[in-house]
């Protein structure tokens, strides 16, 4: 099975044992997700030897790259849960037809993102808070947003992979861009070899090229004929319906995604106002969240998928059955990802600094983050669900509750209005995500996702 699951194969998931479809499914999204939890890991790791100014400059960068992220990965949900309806259908072309025009949106976006970063990076740190230190690596900001179409390219075709089932597929393209990235990064940084010594700009420069290599193997990929998915020459033209279709289903999965990261980009614009040390010890207790948490959201499109195809199935008690036990999984992994960062903080922040300043607020920022933890499990695998049934608009109401009702005000009031400092915009996250998901819970026991149509 665990070769079946690194390799790929065509298994139906609409039928047989569904432990073993979610493990055919879950073992390469985890691993996708390990490795894009990765790029970010590793940036901070080299970058963090360059000191505070440019750890900030990483940080708040990834703050602005979150709306980017938030745009892709509600396209994305869109996307995933089109192709695997299709695929549950038993209808390929319609999926590639799909897949297609996905594309065509995501390199749209992008080409407007691009424009911005390139002519406003300054402008844009200003607006978060930084330090005119921070604002002379602006060209890192550059270079992250310029290079944005390969973002979304990554996170829309790997997207179509999971979406059909073919999860090995993306796996493998993020082991690929992750690979470069680990390389170059070093080299560009520090001027090892040939390579010119860039600084933190080597850091954009190597995750770019990581990820653009990531998507040439998509795209050889997804026209090699080899697997479900093929996008064959007569699909490549601009279907406006099918277009329409999906930007209708996406609009609501952009804005659901965009309202939970954009209240990251709030919650950092409330701890820059206590320095550039602060900042820089959240960007790593950030990064190694992600670390943690990307693997746990893997595991949760495994529930995106199963739902998608067993409603195009027409077998509703399967897509249900599959979430719970989906979620019970998750619970597992993350209850242990609790246990590390609640008792074992301090261990994590040293491989990063050993600078008080930094290390403090990291450390209390991993402990904090990690009480939630198992009741979040839960919430993401929910929403998964909701997104694969193609319901996106229910998760973005319960994004504004738990996130812009919640958690937001909840952290200016403890950090700025009681005085409690980072430690209080820290404590609103946890609160935040208990409420998140007790809402998904509620409503996904009423059922009206199952009549979902797209």
């Amino acid at each position: 099975m665990l070769k079946e699951a690194l390799f790929g194969s065509h298994h139906d998931f609409t039928e047989g044992d569904l432990n073993r479809a979610i493990v055919l499914l879950a073992i390469p999204m985890i691993l996708e997700m390990a490795m894009e939890s990765l790029f970010g890991v590793v940036d901070v790791f080299f970058v963090s030897r360059l000191g505070p100014d440019a750890v900030a400059t990483v940080g708040l960068t990834e703050s602005l790259l979150t709306l980017v992220f938030g745009v892709a990965i509600g396209l994305s949900m869109a996307t995933t849960a089109f192709v695997a309806r299709r695929i549950g259908e038993k209808d390929p072309a319609g999926a590639a037809e799909t897949s297609f025009q996905a594309i065509l949106l995501g390199l749209l976006i992008s080409a407007v993102v691009a424009v911005i970063g390139i002519l406003r990076a300054r402008a844009l740190l200003h607006v978060m808070g930084s330090t005119p230190a921070v604002e002379a690596n602006a060209r890192y900001t550059q270079v992250m947003l310029g290079g944005s179409a390969v973002i979304f390219l990554l996170f829309l075709i790997n997207a179509i992979f999971r979406g059909a089932g073919d999860a090995a597929l993306a796996m493998r393209a993020l082991w690929i861009a992750n690979g470069f990235n680990l390389i170059l990064d070093p080299c560009l940084i520090n001027g090892w070899g040939p390579f010119p010594r860039l600084g933190v700009l080597g850091a954009a420069v190597a995750t770019t090229t990581g990820r653009g290599i990531g998507v040439l193997f998509q795209l050889w990929a997804i026209s090699s004929g080899a697997n479900r998915i093929v996008i064959r020459r007569q699909q490549m033209r601009l279907n406006l319906p099918v277009m329409w279709n999906l930007l209708r289903v996406a609009s609501t999965g952009i804005v659901q995604f965009l309202v939970a990261m954009a209240s990251w980009v709030a919650l950092i614009r409330i701890v820059s106002s206590f320095g550039s040390a602060v900042v820089a010890g959240y960007t790593i207790a950030v990064r190694l969240l992600v670390f943690a948490i990307l693997p746990s959201w893997g595991l949760s499109n495994a529930a995106a998928t199963l739902v998608g195809q067993n409603l195009g199935a027409k077998k509703p008690e399967r897509a249900e059955k599959s979430v719970y036990r989906t979620g019970f999984y998750n619970m597992i992994y993350m209850g242990l990802v609790s246990i590390a960062f609640v008792f074992f903080p301090g261990v994590l922040v040293a491989i990063f600094t050993h600078d008080p300043a930094v290390s403090s607020p990291a450390i209390s920022c991993l402990a904090i983050f990690g009480l939630a933890f198992t009741s979040y499990a839960w919430g993401m695998v929910l929403m998964q669900a909701f997104n694969g049934a193609g319901d996106t608009m229910t998760p973005t109401l319960i994004n504004l509750l738990a996130f812009w009702a919640c958690q937001i005000p909840l952290a200016y009031w403890l950090a700025i209005h009681l005085g409690w400092g980072p430690r209080g915009a820290f404590m609103a996250v946890p609160i935040a995500d208990l409420v998140f998901t007790i809402a998904a819970l509620a409503v996904f026991r009423r059922g009206t996702w199952k009549q979902q149509k797209i």
